[in-house]
C-alpha cells in the first residue's frame, strides 16, 4: 500500500513540483522564488507591497509569454514521444521500436521541412502526412504475404527512416542559407523559439491522441499477449493496431512539428517507466505521460540553466538520457517480460 501511494504520488506530484520550479528558470536572473510568490501573492490580494525587483510589466511578459509556454510545451512533447514509444512497443512487443525506428520522426521531420522551405501547407498538416506516409511504407516494405514480421518491420522502418533522414539532408542542401539555419536548429530540437501559438497547434491533437491511449491502454495488455490471445476475447488486433499506429503517429507528428527531433526520447523513457512502475499498461500509459512530460521539462530546465546560451534540447536528451538509460539497464537487470 505504501509503495502504492509512493507511485502515485511519483506520477501527479512530481510534474506539478517541476512544472512550478521550471518557472524560476530562465535566463533571467532577476526573477527567483521571492518574487514570483509576490507576484502570486499580489493577484490573490495576499501581498500588498509594490517594491519588487523588477516591474510587474515585465514579470508578467517573461513568466506568462516567455516561460510558461515553453514549459507547457516541453511537458507536451515529452508526453506525447514517451507514449508515442510506450504504445509502439507494446504494439510490436519489441522493446527497440520507437517513433524513430518504424520512421514516423524522420517522415514527419522531412514534411515539416519541406513545408518551411516550399509553404504549400502548415508544418502540422505536412509533418503528419509525411509521418503517415512513412508508416505505410515501412508496412507495405516489411508486408510479406498474409503476415508482417515485426523484425521485417523494424528493419524497414529502419530503411524508410534512412530515406527520409537522406531527402531531408537534400532539402538543406538546395535551401537557401537563412532557411538552412532554421531546418539544422530545428532538427535539432527547438524549443527556445515557444510560443503560445505553438502550444495551441500541438495541444488539441497532442491531447487527443493521449486520451485515446488512455481510454484504450488495457487492450495494449492483449496486444503484447499476441494477436490469437486478443481475438479470443473478443478484440479485433489489425483494428486496434491500425487505430493505436495512427494515433501514435498524430501525435508524434504535432511534437516534430511543434519543436522539431528528439531523437531517442521515445526509446528510452517507455522503458523507464516499466522500471519503476511495471509492464502493466493500464499504469505504464498513465506513467509515460507523467515521466516523458517530467524527465524533458527536467532535461530543458538543465539545458537552460548550465549555460548562458541555448543548447538543442536534441544534444542533451543523448547526453543525459542515454547513460542514464544504460546506468539503470544495468542496476535493474531489465528485461522486457517483466
Amino acid at each position: 500500500m505504501i509503495l502504492q501511494l509512493k507511485k502515485l504520488l511519483l506520477l501527479v506530484i512530481l510534474p506539478l513540483v517541476l512544472l512550478l520550479l521550471s518557472l524560476l528558470i530562465g535566463s533571467s536572473q532577476h526573477i527567483g522564488f521571492i518574487e514570483l510568490c509576490q507576484r502570486i501573492g499580489l493577484e490573490l490580494g495576499l501581498y500588498k507591497g509594490t517594491d519588487t525587483t523588477v516591474s510587474m510589466g515585465s514579470m508578467d511578459t517573461i513568466l506568462w509569454q516567455v516561460r510558461l509556454p515553453r514549459i507547457l510545451l516541453t511537458f507536451m512533447v515529452g508526453a506525447a514521444l514517451a507514449s508515442s514509444g510506450g504504445t509502439l512497443q507494446a504494439i510490436f512487443r519489441n522493446p527497440i521500436v520507437d517513433p524513430f525506428t518504424l520512421g514516423i520522426s524522420s517522415g514527419a521531420a522531412f514534411g515539416a521541412a519541406l513545408a518551411m522551405l516550399f509553404p504549400l501547407l502548415s508544418v502540422n498538416v505536412s509533418a503528419f502526412l509525411f509521418g503517415v506516409c512513412a508508416v505505410a511504407l515501412t508496412y507495405f516494405v516489411s508486408n510479406a504475404g498474409l503476415k508482417t514480421s515485426i523484425i521485417g518491420m523494424v528493419l524497414a522502418g529502419m530503411v524508410i527512416s534512412g530515406v527520409f533522414t537522406a531527402m531531408l539532408t537534400l532539402l538543406q542542401y538546395i535551401s537557401d542559407p537563412y532557411k538552412l539555419q532554421a531546418i539544422v536548429q530545428w532538427t535539432m530540437g527547438n524549443l527556445h523559439t515557444a510560443s503560445w501559438s505553438k502550444v495551441q497547434n500541438a495541444f488539441l491533437p497532442i491531447l487527443i491522441g493521449l486520451i485515446i491511449l488512455v481510454l484504450l491502454r488495457w487492450k495494449l495488455n492483449l496486444l503484447a499477449l499476441g494477436d490469437q490471445e486478443a481475438i479470443a476475447v473478443g478484440v479485433n488486433p489489425k483494428l486496434l493496431k491500425f487505430v493505436m499506429i495512427g494515433v501514435a503517429t498524430m501525435i508524434t507528428a504535432s511534437a516534430v512539428a511543434a519543436v522539431g527531433v528528439i531523437s531517442l526520447f521515445g526509446l528510452i523513457v517507455p522503458h523507464i517507466s516499466r522500471m519503476i512502475f511495471g509492464p502493466n499498461n493500464n499504469i505504464v500509459v498513465w506513467a509515460n505521460i507523467s515521466v516523458g512530460g517530467s524527465f524533458l521539462l527536467l532535461i530543458d530546465d538543465f539545458s537552460r540553466a548550465v549555460m548562458p546560451f541555448e543548447i538543442p534540447i536534441g544534444v542533451f536528451t543523448m547526453i543525459i538520457g542515454a547513460p542514464l538509460f544504460i546506468y539503470l539497464m544495468r542496476r535493474n537487470e531489465i528485461n522486457w517480460n517483466s
